[in-house]
């Protein structure tokens, strides 16, 4: 089990790391009106785990802010992983 949290830890170090770093690029790329980083793409990381890299992407380079899957899905994200892991970690202790 002691593994297991160890390779949970850098996962979840290692998501939100490349989500902070994806909110970061696709917002250095609407500024150069290039090709962007789809929103499904930002959301699909958000979900599998990168939600406080995203959160923090979108405060630290005010991107995605006005909108409002956003402003609402990723804090929404984060209240549901947060409770997930709390039921796992209950569940594992009975």
């Amino acid at each position: 089990m002691n593994n297991f949290i160890n390779y949970f830890v850098i996962y979840f170090i290692i998501i939100n790391l490349i989500t902070f770093i994806f909110f970061w690029n696709d917002k250095r790329r609407s500024k150069k009106e290039a090709w962007r980083i789809s929103e499904k793409t930002l959301m699909g990381l958000c979900l599998i785990g990168g939600s406080i890299g995203g959160l923090l992407g979108m405060r630290v380079f005010h991107h995605k802010t006005k909108h409002a899957l956003f402003a609402w899905g990723i804090p929404m994200i984060i209240v549901l992983q947060i409770g997930l892991v709390l039921l796992l970690y209950f569940k594992g202790l009975n």
